[in-house]
């Protein structure tokens, strides 16, 4: 562990929760010496007393090692607000439909920030039938690669996990489908929204030889610039 409870943390969600020293004190059965030991960096509480102590100030056990309390704003669960984490270590993902506190391997990690697709990261996307048949150009070397591929919709998470050496493609249910995601261990989280009208059939790109023209189209003009 490379982080511990600091004394001025206690002190903050102590006076948040309207707790004084003796108050805090009771509730843990220790005395209120001890609690001001703590809140003035002369002592540190045991780690047997961390989870009771984030018991009693309402929050989890890595925010009150953190010092980073959450509040959740996404109530009504929208999947579109969702977040994604990556841990660099292990390529753990966690998904999360609002704000949280995640750890792995140690270290705190932070929601991914999506970025728009680029030259380097060129998504094609392409309707057959009720489904999206998604391809992405690029590298899947075992040392540079795409993870995984998802798509958000108001009330659905759909994700496709990638390996190195394997093909950078995914099918997924149309389903009210808003946004395309995908992470490059390298590079990060990209984004795409998907083109307004095509879950409409009569608006949608249903000619396969149409599609793969354009795609060619787009890849020669990335190249030329």
């Amino acid at each position: 562990m490379n982080q511990y409870v600091t004394g001025a943390v206690i002190k903050e969600l102590r006076e948040k929760k309207n707790m004084t020293q003796a108050e805090f004190a009771q509730r843990l059965c220790v005395s209120a010496k001890t609690i001001s030991k703590w809140e003035t960096a002369k002592g540190y509480p045991d780690i047997s007393l961390l989870e009771p102590i984030a018991s009693v100030l309402g929050v989890s056990v890595t925010e009150l090692i953190s010092g980073n309390t959450v509040s959740n704003g996404n109530v009504s669960a929208n999947i579109l607000r969702s977040k994604f984490y990556v841990c660099p270590v292990c390529g753990n993902i966690v998904h999360s439909m609002g704000e949280s506190v995640i750890q792995c391997h140690g270290i705190l990690l932070t929601p991914c920030q999506a970025e728009e697709t680029d030259e380097k990261h060129m998504i094609f996307v392409e309707r057959v039938e009720d489904e999206y048949y998604v391809r992405i150009e690029h590298e899947m070397t075992k040392q540079h690669y795409i993870t995984f591929v998802a798509t958000l919709s108001a009330d659905k998470l759909q994700m496709i996990k990638l390996y190195p050496e394997g093909n950078a493609e995914a099918r997924f249910k149309i389903n009210g489908v808003k946004r395309i995601l995908f992470y490059c261990n390298r590079d990060g989280l990209f984004t795409i929204n998907v083109m307004k009208g095509i879950d409409d059939k009569q608006a949608s790109y249903d000619d396969v030889e149409e599609c793969r023209a354009l795609e060619l189209t787009a890849e020669k003009l990335f190249k030329i610039l």
